[in-house]
């Protein structure tokens, strides 16, 4: 399969390699230092004690990579606005277009079926641009688990060598053939992949973790290990709670539940979530797909939501502050 990789950065760049060490035609788009290193040396992936080094074409300019069976778009959605822009030379009729991301996707609202309606989510493509340029028949959703950071240009150490999943889906869950061969490509390339007949579910099943858990890690600045905290595993709780009504009322009822998710057996990590090290570094932020949509829908579903209430405005006014998100 001919498969460009857009934002090949940690999760990106981990299945970029993947996807080229198993056969795929691969390319990426990278910029600054990173397409230097991989136009020098290739894509290196580090996972348990193998190294795994490819090469793949790498440009700044997707007009040089040309039309793709599928483009994964690995980018943060704070960053999806370049996409109009740039994304049409690699877009050919039948081009499959994953958005693999965090949080609530632009495209939610669309497919819907029986569901209820979602709220206004203008703020995450505003004036539709991402829905035309790229079109609704080309979209694909997609969730993903997996642990990386970047060592060095070029170089990605994968934290999870044995979870590394993406479930990918029709927006309206058709059972397709073009979203069978993609999960095929996938599991072929050691990227587990899951059939899936509710994607939102998938959706708001991520979204648990960092809308209770990472949110709090942010407004605390540090990493995982305090959601055990006796003082703060009681509010990760009540924001749980609160998420998971909202996920409901939406008609996403998860087999998920504070004592499963924040209960005294439940182990954390040492790890600083992406929105804390985005924060820290001075990045822009993902608050409007991982925390101001999510609250949206309660605001939609009329629930009561004071916990998450509290996180949503503490969160944008640390974004803002640092001028990482405007409100």
């Amino acid at each position: 399969m001919r498969i460009c990789v857009y934002g090949a950065g940690s999760i990106g760049g981990n299945f970029a390699t993947r996807l080229a060490a198993a056969g795929n035609e691969v390319s990426v788009v990278v910029r600054g230092a990173h397409l230097e290193a991989i136009r020098a040396n290739g894509l290196t992936l580090l996972t348990g004690d193998r190294k795994i080094v490819m090469p793949v074409k790498a440009s700044d300019k997707p007009a040089d990579l040309g039309p793709q069976d599928a483009v994964l778009v690995t980018m943060k959605s704070s960053g999806q606005h370049v996409l109009p822009d740039t994304i049409g030379p690699l877009l050919g009729a039948d081009t499959m277009v994953a958005f693999v991301q965090n949080g609530i996707p632009w495209w939610y609202g669309h497919g819907l079926g029986a569901r209820p309606a979602a709220p206004d989510l203008s703020r995450l493509d505003p004036g539709g641009v991402l829905a035309r340029t790229i079109g609704l028949e080309r979209t694909v959703g997609a969730v993903v688990t997996s642990s990386n950071h970047v060592m060095a240009p070029g170089v990605v150490r994968n934290i999870s060598p044995e979870r590394n999943t993406l479930w990918v889906a029709e927006t309206d869950d058709r059972q397709s053939r073009r979203i069978r061969a993609l999960r095929q490509t996938l599991i072929a390339a050691g990227i587990a992949s899951p059939a899936t007949t509710d994607i939102r579910y998938d959706i708001w099943h991520k979204l648990m973790a960092n809308l209770c858990g990472s949110a709090l890690c942010l407004i605390l600045r540090e990493a995982t290990t305090v959601l055990g905290d006796p003082t703060i595993n009681p509010l990760a709780r009540r924001a749980h709670e609160e998420a998971l009504a909202i996920a409901a009322a939406h008609g996403v009822v998860l087999d998920d539940s504070p004592e499963q998710r924040f209960g005294p057996h439940r182990v954390y990590p040492d790890h600083r979530p992406s929105i804390l090290q985005d924060y820290e570094l001075g990045r822009p932020m993902e608050i409007e797909s991982i925390v101001r949509a999510p609250v949206a829908f309660g605001r939609a579903a009329g629930i009561a939501t004071p916990t998450l209430d509290a996180i949503e405005a503490i969160c944008v006014r640390l974004g803002a502050a640092k001028g990482l998100y405007m409100p």
